[in-house]
């Protein structure tokens, strides 16, 4: 598994500089003001992209999430891809187990924190305020200590070296938070001389609510960005997948006004109730939804990550020469029955 992951890593490396001199020279009748071919749009190069850089996403590894209907009665639902192994498996294991058990069912929304986060569990537990009896856990949860934040055996306890850039080989890479590169579909982050990856807090990602530390919480509790990516949370709370349908069902929810966004007892009509939760793979074949993603070991997705760094299509007057990890979105897709 390691090898596997530190392989498509390299492969990407060595893409790059290729891909890099895709994008033609202008001629010397396009620097006197002549008229050019515009430059793609990100969007275009996806669009562009054959079927087979496409990868599907397991059944198994998706969660579908329904709301109560909004208030002109138009149903609500949310898919959320669980992240594969090697990360945070224990506690996508006990989501797995809670969505098996039914125990996600008539649970509800209970924090919008305005440019933060939105959080649903119980509301006997996942609330300041509640005076009723919490919902029993069930049997088999997985209790995971700190250090499983980070992914340590992607290097096989040896100092990982540089995850891979992003885009062009000259594209800016800093980033606040340590060395960012994106693999096998995921936004990861590592820093120079320490040993493992570990995921980041991008708009739309699912992490699992906890109290103080040690607790780490049992995946009973989660909740999603909605605002500019908190990356200060990245290693201090686990981070379990990503939204990737239906994101604008838990973004637009009124904001709680609360201690950090909770609804208070006032306000409980403003909690969205959610009606089921189930693994994709449960459901009948008929209803499972089906998903792909742009392979990030693609060239096409490294001439997309390129573009987004430095916009050329023709809105656009200046390339930024560079890109925040968490702007740099992967491409997911619905696969329909004639896709």
């Amino acid at each position: 598994m390691n090898r596997a992951f530190l392989a498509a890593a390299t492969a990407l490396t060595l893409t790059l500089p290729a891909v890099a001199q895709d994008e033609p020279l202008p001629s010397s009748s396009e620097a006197v003001g002549q008229p050019k071919t515009p430059a793609p749009a990100p969007s275009e190069i996806v669009a562009a992209a054959p079927k087979s850089d496409w990868v599907a996403i397991p059944a198994e590894d998706l969660l579908v999430m329904t709301l109560a209907p909004d208030a002109e009665g138009k149903p609500r639902t949310v898919v959320i891809q669980l992240m594969p192994a090697p990360f945070s498996q224990g506690w996508v294991h006990n989501i797995r187990l809670l969505a098996r058990a039914k125990w996600y069912d008539g649970i509800s929304v209970n924090r919008v924190q305005d440019n933060y986060v939105t959080q649903w569990g119980d509301p006997n537990y996942d609330n300041p305020e509640a005076t009723g009896k919490p919902k029993p856990l069930p049997q088999g949860l997985k209790v995971m200590g700190e250090a499983e934040y980070v992914t340590h055996d992607w290097c096989g306890h040896h100092v990982c070296p540089p995850l891979p850039p992003v885009g062009a080989d000259d594209t800016k890479q800093d980033d606040t938070y340590g060395n960012a590169g994106i693999v096998r579909g995921w936004p990861l982050s590592s820093q120079q001389g320490m040993s493992g990856v570990w995921p980041v807090h991008c708009y739309g990602m699912v992490g699992v609510g906890r109290n103080y530390s040690p607790d780490t919480g049992s995946g009973a509790e989660l909740y999603t960005v909605i605002g500019h990516a908190p990356r200060h949370l990245d290693r201090n709370i686990a981070l379990v997948g990503r939204v990737i349908e239906g994101m604008e069902h838990l973004s637009s929810l009124p904001r709680g006004s609360g201690d950090l966004g909770f609804y208070t007892a006032e306000e409980a009509g403003k909690r969205t109730p959610i009606l089921t939760v189930r693994v994709a793979s449960d459901l009948p074949a008929s209803e499972q939804p089906r998903f792909e993603y742009l392979s990030t070991e693609s060239a096409i997705f490294a001439r997309y990550a390129e573009a987004i760094a430095n916009r050329r299509d023709p809105f656009f007057i200046v390339p930024a020469g560079g890109a925040d990890i968490c702007n740099i979105r992967v491409p997911v897709r619905r696969v329909t029955d004639g896709g």
